[in-house]
């Protein structure tokens, strides 16, 4: 499919490149479920479309922050098990209920709405308890988790919940030998321990994410969580490139040059003008910009490939559009611009971005906008992929 001339500005989604990844991913924790986390528009790619293909591809668990995520999911026809954790007093409780969702309960005021919705919907809740092991956001801390645990196996006992899972969060995951690795890991397995010892009896026990997955075979345990590692991008930049562990970067986001144009030397290139020109050259306008999700902070930093060259943002990121100096060149108008794809042709990637950015590669594809069309190409699986 080529449809570039079409798009001022597009993100295409190799959806081919998605599930070779879910099968290497399977590949580092062959014993473990595998749950493909989609949560904000699968990091930007696309969330039904991402969580079908990996579902395809061997996924047995689909994971979303929100439960309006989960709830659009099943809407989209999306079955089988899904598990939702960003729960707020008020939220769809009853819903999630009805919709077979698994819902992540942190506190008791969560596991007090919880029952309450199922007792209103007639059926049992599916719940999993979260333990706060040491990241300190979500999460039931230690001292306060006997209490929960009790409550909930009351509410099992009237047959309003179902305890279906526990799980907790790393923090430092992605630092091989960070102290916090072990302490979490420890902490993780005597709240499990404790759980299970007051009768929980969870059909999964996980706490592994992308880095716990591709570096960390201890903590895979029933399931594992890959988010950004599906998508091809390393969660752990300075350990190895999406190369090494595997994976193939899924998203490319190109442009088409809306004008070249011949400059003197001394112009003063967007807002601000802290990009002057050397000499006389050639500028070529991007029509993409922080309101594509273009980060702002990449400005005269970031690489561009036009014309078989890197190039780089030459002055301000605006909100529509970006410069870029191309030194003379003078592709057509309509040429293509590549901000980020795999690297294959030559292009820069989301990491490449990211360190301009001074960010995370996770940042800089979440944040392409609703604005930018997804481009979903090679949806079905080939012959020799399953």
């Amino acid at each position: 499919m080529n449809e570039t001339a079409a798009h001022r500005v597009r993100a295409e989604i190799d959806l081919a490149a998605l599930r070779a990844n879910v099968r290497s991913l399977r590949a580092h924790a062959p014993d473990a479920a595998f749950m493909a986390v989609v949560k904000a528009d699968a990091y930007g790619h696309g969330m039904v479309p991402c969580a079908k293909a990996a579902l395809e591809a061997g996924a047995t668990w689909v994971g979303t922050a929100t439960p309006e995520e989960a709830l659009a999911l099943r809407a989209a026809g999306i079955g089988g098990r899904l598990l939702c954790w960003l729960w707020t007093p008020g939220g769809p409780w009853r819903e999630g209920v009805e919709a077979d969702l698994d819902m992540s309960v942190s506190a008791l005021w969560a596991l007090t709405e919880v029952t309450a919705a199922a007792r209103e919907a007639g059926r049992t809740a599916r719940i999993q308890l979260k333990a706060d092991t040491g990241l300190g956001r979500n999460g039931c801390t230690p001292a306060d988790w006997p209490e929960l645990v009790a409550a909930a196996l009351r509410a099992e006992a009237d047959g309003l919940v179902r305890v279906t899972g526990l799980w907790s969060h790393f923090a430092c995951a992605d630092e091989p030998g960070h102290p916090s690795i072990a302490a979490q890991l420890t902490v993780f397995r005597e709240m499990v321990a404790y759980a299970e010892d007051q009768g929980v009896r969870p059909e999964v026990r996980h706490i592994a994410n992308s880095p716990g997955t591709l570096t960390l075979p201890e903590t895979h345990f029933d399931l594992v969580r890959p988010g950004i590692a599906m998508y091809g991008i390393s969660p752990s930049p300075d350990v190895g490139t999406p190369a090494d562990f595997g994976l193939r970067p899924v998203m490319t986001l190109s442009a088409s040059l809306a004008l070249v144009k011949h400059v003197p030397a001394g112009l003063g290139v967007s807002y601000g003008h802290h990009y002057v020109t050397p000499g006389e050259t050639t500028l070529g306008l991007v029509p993409a910009g922080y309101g594509d999700g273009v980060p702002r902070h990449a400005s005269g930093t970031a690489p561009v490939l036009v014309a078989g060259k890197w190039r780089t943002v030459a002055g301000r990121v605006a909100m529509d559009q970006f410069v870029v100096d191309l030194g003379g060149d003078e592709p057509a108008v309509g040429a293509e611009a590549v901000l980020f794809g795999p690297g294959d042709r030559g292009e820069p990637t989301a990491e490449d971005w990211a360190q301009a950015a001074g960010t995370i590669a996770y940042e800089i594809v979440t944040r392409i906008g609703s604005r930018v069309p997804r481009v979903f190409v090679n949806e079905r699986p080939g012959p020799g992929e399953m």
